[in-house]
């Protein structure tokens, strides 16, 4: 039985994470990121933003499926639901994942904590979406 996917939630959350990613590496941290990188520039190409946004979908759709699991298995629900299951998600698979950054291509940590501050929010963001709407 396949799980009831709301697909305007998992795309609103997807551009949520999106726009999140925008104002927090363009607005907030663009200087902070080249230098830690660094780069002296960002480059943004429509190939990036398409890129970019196709993860989004697919993060998106994926932490649904996790949502939904954790609503009718666990009884998680609401925005309490949502950010448990962020917060989890990215415990689980972004934080261990991205730690290689620091251990094997040598980026400080400095870098690491920026990159997954932007993740850890835009997954609790996308998580809130998706749970009280789905």
């Amino acid at each position: 039985m396949n799980p009831p996917i709301n697909y305007l939630a998992v795309v609103v959350a997807a551009l949520a994470n999106y726009v999140i990613g925008a104002i927090w590496y363009a607005a907030l941290f663009r200087k902070a990121w080249a230098k830690l990188m660094g780069m002296a520039e960002m480059k943004v190409t429509v190939l990036s933003v398409v890129l970019a946004l196709v993860g989004a979908f697919f993060m998106s759709w994926v932490l649904d499926h996790a949502i939904i699991f954790a609503g009718t298995f666990m009884k998680i629900a609401g925005v309490g639901g949502g950010l448990e299951a962020g917060f989890f998600n990215w415990l689980g698979f972004i934080a261990p994942v991205t730690l290689g950054i620091v251990i094997y291509e040598k980026k400080s940590w400095a870098l690491w904590l920026l990159n997954n501050g932007y993740w850890l929010v835009s997954l609790l963001v996308m998580g809130i979406i998706l749970s009280v709407w789905t």
